[in-house]
C-alpha cells in the first residue's frame, strides 16, 4: 500500500510518500481502507508518533490520527463477536485511533475495532475525517473536564482552528456566552459557528475584552494561559490542550487548571454524529490536499489565520 512514513523524528522534512506493508490485525482490530486523513498541528512533535506505549521507536512510523473509511475485515475474534461493534464489513465509519500504533495517513489501517463509530450521513469522508481528534478533545474539554452549563461565560482561544470552530459549536447549542479570539480574516467564520463576542488577537489584548468567565479553554499555553487566570470567576477552570503541564494557580484565586490529552470514546462519537446529522454542528475543513502531498500539509499547520482542518483525501 501507499503510505506516508517517518524514519525519524522531526518536522516536515521527514514526511515520505512511498510503499509501506500492509498492516497486520491484532485481536479485537478492524482492517479499515481509509478514504480520508486528518492532520494535527503538532503531531510531529509528539513523542508517540514516533514510538509505542514502552517509549521503544517503531520508526518508521505513519502519522495522523484521524480517518474516515470503509471496514474491509475484522480480525477472528471480533469477527466472532459482531455484537461488539455492531458494525459489519462494507459500514463506512470514522475514528479517533491509537496514538502509539501507526496511522491514517496510510491506504489502510489496522485500528481497535471499539473505537469505529459509524459515519455521520449528513458527511462526506473529506468532512467526516476532519471531525473525531478535534470534535472529541472539544466534548471532552467543555463536558468531562470544565462541566460548562447553560447560561456560563467561556473564552476559547482560537476559535478558527481545528478544536475551536467544534468548541464554539458545542458551547453555542448548551446555551453558553461563547467569546474567542479569531484572526481577522477568521472573525465572520467563528460569528457564523455561534460567537457571541469576538476579540481580533492581531489588534486586541483579550485580557481587555473578557472578564467574569467560567471557562477558558487554552490550545496556546504559555503567555495566554498565564494572562487568562485572571480572568476567571471564583470556581472557574481553564482547561489546557497546550501540551504542556499546567501550572495551578495560587489556591487564593479559586479557580482550578486542567490539562489533558484527548482520548478515543466511540460513545461521544455516536452522540457528536448525532449532532451533526440534525445541522446542529458542523465540520469546518480548511485546506483538502492529496496524500502525497502531506508534507505540506504539515508546513501549512501553522499559517497565521488558517481555519478549520486540513485533511488528506487517501482514495
Amino acid at each position: 500500500m501507499k503510505a506516508i512514513r517517518l524514519h525519524a523524528p522531526g518536522g516536515p522534512e521527514q514526511v515520505v510518500f512511498e510503499d509501506a506493508p500492509m498492516p497486520t490485525l491484532q485481536p479485537g482490530d478492524a482492517l479499515v481502507r481509509v478514504l480520508a486523513s486528518g492532520t494535527t498541528r503538532n503531531e510531529l512533535d509528539w513523542g508517540p508518533t514516533y514510538t509505542d506505549e514502552h517509549g521503544n521507536s517503531r520508526t518508521p512510523s505513519i502519522p495522523g490520527h484521524e480517518l474516515c473509511g470503509i471496514i474491509e475485515a475484522f480480525a477472528p475474534d471480533v469477527a466472532a463477536n459482531p455484537d461488539v461493534v455492531n458494525l459489519t464489513p462494507g459500514a463506512p465509519v470514522y475514528a479517533l485511533t491509537s496514538f502509539f500504533r501507526n496511522g491514517t495517513a496510510a491506504e489502510y489501517i489496522a485500528v481497535s475495532a471499539a473505537d469505529l463509530a459509524p459515519k455521520p450521513t449528513t458527511l462526506d469522508a473529506i468532512q467526516a475525517a476532519s471531525v473525531p481528534l478535534s470534535g472529541l478533545t472539544a466534548w471532552q474539554a467543555l463536558f468531562d473536564h470544565a462541566h460548562l452549563k447553560k447560561g456560563q461565560r467561556i473564552l476559547i482561544h482560537g476559535g478558527a482552528g481545528g478544536v475551536g470552530t467544534f468548541a464554539i459549536q458545542l458551547a453555542r447549542f448548551i446555551g453558553a456566552h461563547v467569546i474567542t479570539t479569531a484572526h481577522p480574516r477568521n472573525i465572520e467564520l467563528v460569528k457564523s459557528l455561534g460567537a457571541d463576542e469576538v476579540i481580533d488577537y492581531t489588534k486586541q489584548r483579550f485580557e481587555d475584552h473578557a472578564a467574569d468567565l467560567d471557562v477558558v479553554l487554552d490550545s496556546l499555553g504559555g503567555d495566554t494561559q498565564q494572562h487568562s487566570w485572571p480572568l476567571l470567576k471564583r470556581g472557574g477552570v481553564l482547561v489546557s490542550i497546550a501540551g504542556e503541564s499546567i501550572e495551578q494557580p495560587a489556591p487564593e484565586l479559586g479557580v482550578r487548571g486542567v490539562f489533558f490529552i484527548v482520548k478515543s470514546n466511540r460513545g461521544q462519537l455516536v452522540e457528536l454524529g448525532k449532532l451533526i446529522d440534525k445541522g446542529h454542528v458542523k465540520a469546518v475543513v480548511g485546506t483538502v490536499l492529496p496524500l502525497e502531498q502531506a508534507k505540506k500539509a504539515f508546513e501549512m499547520a501553522f499559517t497565521a489565520g488558517k481555519f478549520g482542518k486540513i485533511v488528506l483525501q487517501v482514495s
